[in-house]
């Protein structure tokens, strides 16, 4: 395993780090429970949850993936061999069965207090915010919804300052973003700077051969600002395993049960570039997930890879994928395919 630091911070962390929202629906507890063993086996020491998980979120499963995480932790003792990240939810539409109230004192408060009870803990390492509650371009939307531009964005100030409470109160040690813009960002970051509230350490946003908007401006803001991507869907919902294309539905697989999780990858452009990726990897003896998730580990902005799997021999692949160090002409073919074909998913 290679690790990485989270930016100003003394956690280290693994390059590959556990993804985990499947279990409650698409995995159950045994299974979850078996990934995260197989995981810490083979050193990966950092685990993504968010409390809206699992996915899709529904009042039925909220909650779910945090308790099977705390379960685990309960029965192996192993919450010091892990560095835990989680997610208070945004607001809207697919949250209302969670509130209502968006990132409010008493939201934050309720979120991170429910989160440490279903997670059997006393601290969260890494607690992030899932999405900004202003309109941005996330989730599949590509432009900018300008339409919502005049409704109040995010009271920056406040929101940090409750943080800190928090961090005082040592329920979470370190505080991110996620889904959020080169604006969001640097609001938080510049907030923390002149009223000495905590930093931002992450953002975690989607990133993948076919979806490569954070090199727009987010790249150079992790770069120059110290503030880590954690990739979230390297793999495109696993349309970059090529397992759905041709209009295939592998039975079970989240986009054949979920068709909306991969709507936005499934563009005639994307399965055009996943074709072209595909032959690539073949043609250096790799498999298309493991060329793909190789790829976004060596970005130089990239503090860590969140890979996801329903089944083990998906889990040891993605993990496996570390070990992969693509040569500077495979990385020039790759751009050399977007450069033909560039995002073709929004």
């Amino acid at each position: 395993m290679k690790y990485t630091t989270i930016p100003n911070t003394d956690l280290k962390i693994s390059k590959i780090c556990l993804g985990t929202m499947t279990w409650g629906n698409q995995n159950n507890e045994a299974e979850g429970h078996q990934q995260m063993d197989y995981a810490l086996e083979n050193d990966v020491n950092f685990f993504d949850t968010a409390e809206l998980y699992s996915v899709p979120a529904t009042p039925e499963t909220y909650g779910a993936t945090e308790k099977i995480i705390g379960n685990w932790f309960k029965k192996t003792g192993n919450r010091d061999k892990v560095v835990l990240a989680s997610k208070i939810a945004g607001s809207g539409p697919y949250t209302k069965h969670i509130r209502e109230t968006g990132f409010s004192k008493g939201a934050i408060s309720e979120a991170i207090n429910n989160s440490l009870k279903r997670l059997q803990t006393d601290y969260i390492d890494l607690y992030q915010l899932h999405w900004p509650e202003r309109g941005v371009n996330c989730f599949g939307t590509r432009d900018y919804p300008f339409e919502t531009s005049e409704k109040e964005a995010e009271n920056h100030f406040e929101i940090l300052e409750t943080l800190q409470s928090f961090i005082k109160q040592g329920k979470i040690r370190h505080i991110g973003l996620s889904n959020e813009t080169p604006w969001g960002t640097m609001q938080y970051l510049q907030t923390s700077k002149e009223y000495n509230l905590p930093r931002m350490a992450t953002v975690q946003n989607s990133y993948s051969l076919i979806h490569r908007a954070y090199e727009y401006g987010m790249s150079e803001i992790s770069m120059r600002e110290n503030i880590g991507l954690l990739v979230y869907s390297p793999l495109a919902q696993g349309v970059l395993s090529g397992k759905y294309l041709n209009g295939k539905t592998p039975e079970g697989a989240r986009g054949t049960l979920f068709p909306n999780f991969i709507a936005r990858y499934k563009t005639p452009g994307a399965e055009k570039a996943v074709l072209e990726y595909q032959k690539l990897a073949k043609k250096n003896g790799l498999t298309l997930s493991e060329l793909s998730l190789a790829f976004v580990n060596q970005l130089p902005f990239v503090t860590s890879n969140i890979i996801g799997a329903t089944k083990m021999s998906q889990l040891k692949e993605n993990i496996n994928s570390i070990n992969i160090n693509l040569s500077d002409e495979i990385i020039a073919e790759i751009n050399e395919v977007h450069e033909l074909i560039p995002n073709p998913a929004p």
